[in-house]
C-alpha cells in the first residue's frame, strides 16, 4: 500500500509535499491495482475461517473435494505472491521518494519516519479493531529499520535482500529437525496450532460470530502474536528482505517497464520456471503426508515460501509486459485506479469481509464453503475496479491516502479534483 511523494521547493528551503498525478508511475500503480486484488484470494481464508485453515487444508472440512481443489488454486498462484509484490513496492516507494527528493536538493528523511509512524498508528488500529492479519504494522517497523539502506546500490540492495528472505526457511528447517527434542507439552501446544481440537476450533467460531466486542478475545492476541513472534521470525526477513529488493528493482528500472520486453519475457519464464515446480513439490510432499503436523508445519511450508520468490517475480515480468504492449487497456485504467487507492482498497476489504463473516455482520464465519469464497474474491474485485475509477474523477486522492497524507505532512489536503478552466 505504498504512495509516493516528490519534493516541492520554496524560495527558502526545499520540503517534501505528496506526489502529483503527472509525476506518477504508471506501471507502479497497475502493478499496485494487480497486487490489492490478488491478495485478497488469500486473505479471505482468514477472514472466514479458523485461524489453522488458512495454512492448512485439513484443519477443517472445507479442505475436501472441490474444496481442496479452490485451495490449490489459491495456494499455487497466490499463496504469498502478491504480498511480496506489496513488499516489494513498498521498498520501491522509499527508494522513489528519496530519489525525487534529493534531485531537488531535499530530504525525504522527516517525511518517511512521519509517514512510518502514521502507518503504524493506523495499522494498529485495523489490526486490532477490524482485523488481526494486518500487514500495515509490519511494513511500517521494516520501513524504519531498513530506511538508511536506501542510498546501497541495487547489486548490494538485491544480494542483501534475497539474503534476508533465506533467513525464515532456515528458521523452518531448524525447527523441524529440533521436534525431536521438544517436550511433549510443547509438541501438543504446537499441533494444536496447526490442527485445533474440536473445543479449540469451535471457541475460535464461537468468538467471531459474536459481536465485535466479544471478538477482541480472539482478534487482540491474534494481532499482538504477528506484530511480535511472527514480525520477528518472518516478516521481519522476507518482508525487509522484499523491501530491499524493490529498492534495487526500482532503480534498475524493473518496476517502471524501462527493461526490454525480451529482458521481461526471460524474466517471467525464470520466475515461473524455477518457482512453479518448487511449489507444486511441496502439494505433492504436504498430501502425501496428509498435511501431519510434523511434516507439514515448518519444512512443508518452505517450498511454498522458496517458490514463491519467483512466481511473484514472473507475475511482475507479465505486468511489465502489459504496460509496455498495451495489453487489456481498459482494466489496465482500472488496475491503476485501485492502485491509486491501494490502502483505501486494502482496508476496504477488510470492512467488507468482517462485515460478511464477523458477529456484528452477516456472522458467515465458519459457514461459507472455499468455493464460494472465491465468489466473494471476484465480486469484491468489481466492486473495486469500478470504484476506484470513479472516485478519483472527483477526488484527488482515495479516503485514507487523503487521510495519510494529512497527518504526514501536518496540513489538510486538497482532496476535490478541480474543475478546467
Amino acid at each position: 500500500m505504498t504512495t509516493t511523494d516528490s519534493p516541492t521547493e520554496t524560495a527558502a528551503q526545499p520540503r517534501a509535499a505528496p506526489v502529483r498525478a503527472g509525476e506518477r508511475i504508471a506501471a507502479l500503480d497497475v502493478l499496485r491495482g494487480f497486487a490489492v486484488l490478488g491478495i485478497l484470494a488469500m486473505n479471505v481464508q482468514s477472514y472466514s475461517m479458523i485461524t489453522a485453515a488458512y495454512f492448512n487444508p485439513a484443519a477443517n472440512e472445507k479442505g475436501v473435494g472441490i474444496g481442496f481443489a479452490a485451495w490449490l488454486f489459491t495456494h499455487v498462484f497466490f499463496d504469498t505472491k502478491f504480498m511480496s509484490i506489496f513488499s516489494t513496492l513498498f521498498g520501491a516507494g522509499m527508494a522513489l521518494m528519496s530519489e525525487r527528493a534529493a534531485a531537488r536538493n531535499a530530504s525525504a528523511t522527516g517525511v518517511h519516519y512521519r509517514r512510518q509512524f502514521w502507518l503504524l498508528v493506523l495499522g494498529l488500529a485495523h489490526a486490532h479493531l477490524i482485523w488481526y492479519g494486518d500487514i500495515l504494522v509490519p511494513y511500517a517497523l521494516c520501513g524504519f529499520i531498513l530506511y538508511s539502506l536506501r542510498n546501497l546500490k541495487p547489486k548490494k540492495l538485491l544480494i542483501a535482500g534475497f539474503a534476508m528472505t533465506a533467513v525464515t526457511p532456515l528458521i523452518f528447517l531448524f525447527t523441524a529437525w529440533s521436534m525431536q527434542y521438544w517436550p511433549p507439552e510443547v509438541d501438543a501446544a504446537m499441533q494444536q496450532g496447526w490442527a485445533p481440537a474440536a473445543a479449540a476450533a469451535e471457541a475460535e467460531t464461537a468468538a467471531y460470530q459474536s459481536s465485535w466486542l466479544g471478538q477482541m478475545a480472539q482478534r487482540v492476541p491474534a494481532a499482538i502474536a504477528l506484530e511480535t513472534s511472527v514480525f520477528l521470525l518472518v516478516f521481519l526477513w522476507r518482508s525487509g528482505g522484499l523491501m530491499l529488493v524493490g529498492m534495487g528493482l526500482y532503480k534498475l528500472g524493473v518496476l517502471s517497464a524501462k527493461r526490454s520486453s525480451e529482458f521481461y519475457r526471460r524474466m517471467a519464464f525464470a520466475g515461473f520456471g524455477l518457482g512453479m515446480p518448487i511449489i507444486i513439490a511441496g502439494v505433492i510432499y504436504n498430501t502425501h503426508h496428509d498435511f501431519a503436523f510434523e511434516h507439514s508445519q515448518f519444512q512443508g511450508q518452505t517450498f511454498n515460501y522458496v517458490g514463491s520468490l519467483g512466481v511473484f517475480l514472473g507475475y511482475i515480468a507479465l505486468v511489465m509486459l502489459a504496460v509496455q504492449n498495451g495489453w487489456l487497456p481498459g482494466l489496465q485504467r482500472r488496475l491503476t485506479a485501485a492502485g491509486r487507492m491501494a490502502f483505501t482498497n486494502y482496508i476496504s476489504q477488510s470492512v467488507i469481509c468482517t462485515l460478511i463473516f464477523y458477529g456484528h455482520g452477516l456472522g458467515l464465519y465458519e459457514r461459507v464453503d472455499r468455493l464460494s469464497q472465491l465468489v466473494i474474491v471476484v465480486a469484491i474485485w468489481v466492486l473495486q475496479l469500478l470504484w476506484s475509477p470513479w472516485w478519483l474523477a472527483r477526488f484527488r486522492f482515495g479516503p485514507l491516502e487523503w487521510l495519510w497524507r494529512s497527518l504526514t505532512y501536518m496540513k489538510f489536503q486538497p482532496m476535490a479534483v478541480r474543475s478546467p478552466a
